[in-house]
């Protein structure tokens, strides 16, 4: 990856056209004037921009995309200036550009909040193909731990599961950095990352296994030792054990609310709704549905599939019910494929089909 070792109007100019903005474009994008802009072109490798504004170029060009970089190398040696380039090959990035990656995680999390994976694969993977491993410190490399968390994350949300790029592989590798750089706690919450996936691959009593270990694990908050008790119940359910399951989710649902988390303590009531469904007492079901999506805070595409998908599920429990349970189905199933929710598209389509085996075409 290219980076400038002193700018001029020069290499102001090739990065605008390696970028392909207007000079107007250009200036707003740093936050400098369009007079200023033009004075680069003009005066070129006789003008130096002020060392603050050094900086706002470093970042602008730090955050091209690999073709922008192309064009960008391309237009100076072209100039005649190849040698103001240099290679990030050695040494790992400056101070700054520490700030910048920590504030595209943010973002990252934000994107990811409300499923908009494009935006946040993006942003990850420019900085996790941006520096070698060998040449981060331990600041460097805890980014890097943290950046391959979020794209476990991601891979999660859209259901890629197992394989060489999956969130299970994303998640083993954060965990060896963390283990790498001696920090428990976020070894431990990659534990309970990997139990989740291992309850999405379908091996339940496995899971379930990891679970109850992690409820007890005091590297872990109180409230991710909560979480690990509430799906030790998911787990439970999934595997047709709805009784047992649905009284541990109860305490898990009681710690949440101890611990003031209203969001978690929704979740729990929506997880209580399908065990109660397992074991056939569909008004105890309906009431716990409706206290989660009453009192979720929660608006993102994921929640609303899965509480519509938890919703549909018990109303076609009923008989009396089933055309609602098949509408709010298809209305889940909507939302899903439209945010690329695909685990969660194939977690319908399962429920619409062990529906239609268990009515049949002459009982409906």
């Amino acid at each position: 990856m290219a980076t400038v070792h002193r700018w001029t109007g020069l290499e102001a100019r090739a990065l605008r056209s390696a970028l392909r903005l207007s000079v107007r474009a250009f200036a707003e994008r740093l936050g400098v004037g369009v007079r200023t802009v033009s004075k680069w072109e003009k005066l070129l490798t006789n003008t130096e921009p002020r060392p603050d504004t050094q900086a706002i170029l470093d970042t602008a060009l730090a955050r091209a995309d690999p073709a922008a970089h192309l064009r960008f190398e391309a237009t100076l040696s072209e100039s005649g200036r190849p040698a103001r380039l240099g290679r990030v090959a050695t040494g790992g990035p400056p101070a700054w550009e520490y700030e910048t990656w920590t504030d595209d995680l943010d973002r990252v999390a934000i994107a990811l909040s409300h499923q908009n994976f494009t935006i946040a694969e993006s942003l990850l993977n420019c900085w996790l193909s941006r520096y070698p491993t060998r040449d981060l410190d331990e600041k460097g490399l805890y980014l890097v731990a943290r950046s391959t968390t979020l794209l476990g994350d991601l891979r999660r949300d859209q259901g890629a599961v197992f394989g060489p790029l999956s969130a299970q592989r994303s998640y083993a590798d954060a965990r060896a950095v963390y283990a790498q750089l001696d920090i428990p706690r976020r070894v431990a919450q990659l534990d309970l990352s990997l139990a989740v996936v291992t309850e999405m691959s379908g091996l339940l009593e496995q899971a379930a296994r990891r679970y109850e270990s992690l409820t007890v694990d005091d590297r872990l908050s109180a409230r991710d030792r909560a979480r690990s008790r509430l799906w030790v119940g998911t787990a439970l359910s999934k595997n047709g054990n709805h009784d047992y399951a649905a009284r541990v989710m109860l305490t898990a649902t009681q710690e949440f609310e101890e611990l003031t988390e209203p969001e978690d303590w929704s979740v729990a009531h929506q997880k209580l709704a399908l065990a109660h469904r397992g074991v056939g007492d569909l008004k105890q079901a309906l009431h716990y549905i409706d206290v989660a999506r009453n009192m979720s805070i929660n608006d993102s595409p994921m929640q609303r599939v899965r509480l519509d998908t938890a919703y549909g599920h018990i109303l076609l429990s009923d008989r009396s019910t089933r055309d609602d349970g098949l509408l709010v189905l298809a209305q889940a199933a909507k939302l899903a494929a439209r945010t690329g929710l695909s685990h969660q598209v194939r977690s319908i389509e399962s429920i619409r089909m062990t529906t239609d085996r268990a009515t049949g075409p002459g009982r409906r």
